[in-house]
């Protein structure tokens, strides 16, 4: 099945035969769902934080940071924004020439709203000779929208979400790129240091570098700090290949293998890669302009430091274990921390014999630990945080996606529907273990957590394979804690329309 120039081309992107091999099973048996105790609610797995331990726990990340740690803000920032634009390039594609749609309609009443009017205005007079209002008086809508769509204008419907303009100020305008810049300054820095790791694509890397050479001396001046900036891509190794209805190898048209990215979950590897102790992750929309940037500061320092205490803690632990001096009482206190602060338990863990029972302690105190904010659950689409099993028997927190509920059983269905908390990829991680050595993150992957998706490729169908998400599978079997965090920090760009809503203004 795999031909002499198969072969040269796994080796050309770092991809072994039983790597395609395993695919191509996965294509063959799926992946099984999840086994589930229960959505986690508060008191249930996730933490709720009153002002006095707000403030303790600030404290405890402001120390924390003093000591000069390596913090690094990761963003996830690849991919166009055309999903952004899509309600607009329907609009192109439409029969008609005015707005008719609700979102059409939006779009166009506040037109003058968005940061980037004035850049779109002026894209206007260099396409048309005249400005947007003057094309709008003469019904030419669309004449607007390909302004600022195509690449002869503003090329919004290919550049990605990073590089759009999102917040105006009386001086300024800003992408999400530099406002994840302030954002670092203000909760992310150590010792006069801010590092910053942006995941991009290979075609708009020159752009993100560019914009970023312009700015650093001037957001370093503003806030007295150094910038180190980054920017990685998905690794070509963690692409994965295609597979026909049949589970079969697709092949193109020149007898080739197809491959396709892996998803977010290959950015588990890049994240890997970083020399940091702490690790902020936050998607690249999900941005505000300074007015509301307070509470986005105070909840980032609030679950920062719900994660120095617990991995301090965790650290101390595991130290005692090793002088293998260590008291029943001490033991005791071990198991209510698992259970109890990292929400894992294991059915009969009473009945273990002392051997096993340090094991079982060890095994779940020694691996990269995440605390995720969740936010209540206003029916936005996305994951919720879980109680689940793992396969070594023991249950933990987990975020989870639709795709990994079985539809088919009521009492899971009902569990995801009626969750009272939503995940917004609100995380900051502890990536080094009580030695200080990097944890290598691929072996606390589940990859049984991978999801099975169906596409085209020139007129023919095919089966596309995820990896486990990044913070769903990919970060299976990491400690997890679930604090409940305002919604008022969660503001994603999901549409063009939604920087047109109160909070992006």
């Amino acid at each position: 099945m795999i031909t002499p120039a198969d072969k040269a081309q796994l080796e050309a992107k770092g991809i072994s035969e039983a790597q395609i091999e395993q695919q191509l099973r996965d294509f063959q048996t799926g992946f099984p769902f999840l086994k589930l105790k229960g959505a986690a609610a508060l008191g249930r797995g996730i933490m709720a934080v009153d002002d006095e331990q707000a403030d303790c726990y600030i404290d405890a990340w402001n120390r924390y940071k003093d000591e000069g740690h390596r913090i690094t803000k990761f963003v996830p920032a690849s991919g166009a924004a055309s999903r952004m634009f899509k309600d607009m390039f329907e609009f192109l594609s439409a029969p008609y020439d005015e707005p008719t749609t609700p979102a059409e309609k939006r779009f166009f009443e506040g037109l003058h709203d968005f940061a980037f009017s004035a850049a779109l205005d002026d894209a206007c007079f260099v396409n048309e000779g005249r400005g947007m209002d003057a094309l709008i008086d003469e019904g030419q809508y669309k004449t607007v929208v390909r302004a600022m769509l195509s690449e002869e204008g503003l090329n919004y419907g290919q550049l990605p979400k990073g590089l759009l303009q999102f917040h105006a100020y009386d001086d300024e305008v800003r992408t999400p790129l530099e406002e994840h810049l302030v954002e670092a300054a203000l909760y992310a820095s150590s010792k006069g240091q801010a590092d910053v790791h942006f995941t991009v694509s290979r075609e708009h890397r020159e752009l993100f570098e560019a914009l970023v050479e312009r700015l650093l001396p001037e957001y370093e001046k503003r806030f007295g700090i150094r910038y180190h900036v980054s920017f990685s891509e998905q690794k070509p190794s963690t692409d994965t290949v295609a597979a026909n209805m049949d589970n079969t190898p697709f092949r193109q048209d020149d007898g080739s293998l197809l491959f396709r990215p892996g998803g977010h979950g290959a950015l588990i590897q890049n994240l890997g890669d970083l020399e940091s102790d702490i690790v902020f992750i936050k998607n690249i929309d999900n941005v505000v302009p300074d007015r509301l940037k307070p509470a986005t500061v105070r909840w980032k320092q609030v679950i920062a430091g719900v994660l120095v205490g617990a991995q301090e803690k965790s650290f101390e632990y595991l130290r005692l274990l090793d002088t293998g001096r260590y008291t029943h009482e001490q033991i005791e206190e071990m198991i209510r921390f698992v259970r109890h602060t990292l929400s894992t338990d294991v059915p009969g863990l009473k009945d273990l014999e002392d051997a096993e029972l340090v094991s079982f302690l060890r095994s779940k105190l020694n691996r990269p630990m995440r605390v995720c904010g969740v936010v209540k659950n206003v029916g936005e689409p996305g994951g919720g945080p879980f109680l689940a099993y793992n396969p070594d028997g023991s249950i933990s927190l987990q975020i989870l996606e639709s795709s990994q509920i079985d539809k088919g059983n009521p009492e899971y269905v009902r569990m995801f529907t009626e969750g009272t908390h939503f995940n917004p990829v609100d995380l900051v991680c502890g990536i080094r273990d009580y030695k200080g050595e990097r944890f290598d993150l691929p072996r606390y992957v589940d990859p049984q957590t991978g999801f099975i998706s169906y596409k085209s490729k020139n007129g023919r169908e095919l089966k596309a394979l995820e990896l486990p998400g990044l913070w769903n599978g990919a970060m299976s079997n990491w400690a997890t804690i679930f604090v409940e965090v305002p919604l008022e920090t969660f503001n994603p760009v999901k549409t063009v329309n939604d920087l047109l809503k109160p909070e992006h203004q």
